[in-house]
Formats: structure tokens, sequence, C-alpha cells
């Protein structure tokens, strides 16, 4: 039988559950990590920048960009209606734009480019906008991992430093690329698992004779495992980069 459920953390549909899974919990925090990845790069972490940043981004693309691909041919299979999720979207996105506006009149100027290209990813890839030319495994890690960090770096510098900062945060903006490419490869085999599999039949025969059959679930479970070790991994590990920062 197929995973029956759309992804590891989605819970039974309706009511409240259908918004906690919508927010693809250990994903948002996921991409939350990567601004504290970038603030840690940053030779001073200025916590109400910080703050902002998390907020902003937290609302852009934990709720915005999360509620829009669930508009998009419900794939986690929720109950809330087109309604709901069109108000969450445009509430938040606006909300994240608002922050970002404001920053650029209270911190600088140069965060003006960061807000266009932060609200442009967030509509280009979820609507698959221009045909879907955004809506890539290279624009996915760009724009929810390599681009919150430069965002969370650039807010907490607002200049060009020495050689060695500046490539270490450009570094760090690679690495978070990196990381979501990883995370990328793993879940798009185990979401063709859950939500499109019909049937699975085969076997496994190893060299002492033991028989494993192949299954759905046999399948899935080490891609489920491995994504919810980088999950928590990942954030604990931002979390103490930047306490040590503090």
């Amino acid at each position: 039988m197929p995973e029956q459920r759309p992804a590891f953390y989605s819970l039974r549909p309706g009511g409240w559950r259908d918004l906690v899974t919508v927010l693809h919990p250990p994903y948002t925090a996921w991409n939350l990590t990567n601004v504290c990845f970038g603030a840690a790069a940053a030779a001073q972490i200025h916590t109400d920048r910080f703050i902002a940043t998390l907020v902003a981004f937290f609302l852009a693309v934990g709720i915005s960009a999360h509620t829009l691909d669930e508009l998009n041919g419900r794939p986690l299979k929720t109950e809330l209606s087109d309604r709901t999720l069109i108000s969450l979207a445009v509430v938040s996105l606006a909300g994240a734009i608002g922050i970002g506006i404001a920053g650029c009149f209270i911190v600088s100027a140069t965060l003006a480019p960061f807000v266009v290209v932060g609200g442009f990813f967030v509509l280009a890839y979820n609507l698959e906008l221009f045909g879907g030319r955004f809506h890539t495994d290279f624009w996915l890690a760009f724009a929810w991992a390599a681009f919150p960090a430069l965002t969370s770096w650039w807010v907490n510098t607002l200049s060009l430093g020495t050689l060695s900062t500046d490539i270490a945060g450009l570094l760090v903006v690679a690495g978070c690329f990196g990381l979501v490419s990883v995370q990328r490869t793993l879940s798009t085999p185990v979401r063709r698992l859950r939500r499109k599999t019909v049937s699975v039949s085969g076997e496994q025969r190893l060299e002492d004779g033991t028989v494993i059959e192949l299954t759905a679930s046999e399948l899935a479970r080490p891609l489920d495992v491995s994504l919810r070790g980088l999950s928590w991994a990942v954030v604990v590990l931002s979390v103490g980069l930047v306490v040590i920062r503090y």
C-alpha cells in the first residue's frame, strides 16, 4: 500500500490541524535557520534587525508561500477553503513586504532590492509564473535558502567589509544553498511515493538469503528519517551559532 500521509509532518485533515500542516513546520523552521546562519556570518548581529528579518521570512515563506503552494493542487490534502488560503497568503505577504519597506526607511534604502526580489520569488515560484521557469530545484534552493541567508547577512552588515568577512558570508550563503539542495533530493522521491504512487511491487534479495519486500513504506522510511534528522539538526546548529555570536 502507498503511504497515506502526504508528508511525514502532516496531521489528520480538518480544523486547526490543517493550519499546522500547511505551514510545513520542519521546512519553515529550516527556512528560518538560513536567516540565523546569515546573521551569524555578519560582523555584528543587530537584534532588532535580526528579529524583524525572522518575522518577515516567516510571513513570506512560512505562511504566504506555503498557502499559495497548497492552493495550487492541494498537495497536502488540507480542507482549508480557497478563500482562507488566499487570505492567509495575501495578508502575510503584505506583512512581510511592509516590514521590508519599513526597513528601507529605518535601516537602509539598500534593502529595497531584497524586498522586491523576495516578493517576486514568493509569487513566481509558488504560482509557477512564466511557464514555471522559476519553479525548479535550483530556484528553490536559491529563493528559500541562499536568499534568506544573504538578506540576513546584508541586513546586519549594510556594507562590504574586509575580503575575509565578505568571503565568509558568501560561503555561508553557498552552504545554505547546498543543504536545501540535499533536502530537495531527498524530498522529491518521498513525495512521489506518498502523493502519486498507487502501488509498489518487488523484493530485494541479500547475499545471506534475506528477502526484503519492497513497499512504499520501506522505500520512504530512510528518506523520511533523513529529512527529520536534517530538519532538527540545522535548527539546533543555527541557534547554537547565534548564541555563540551573542
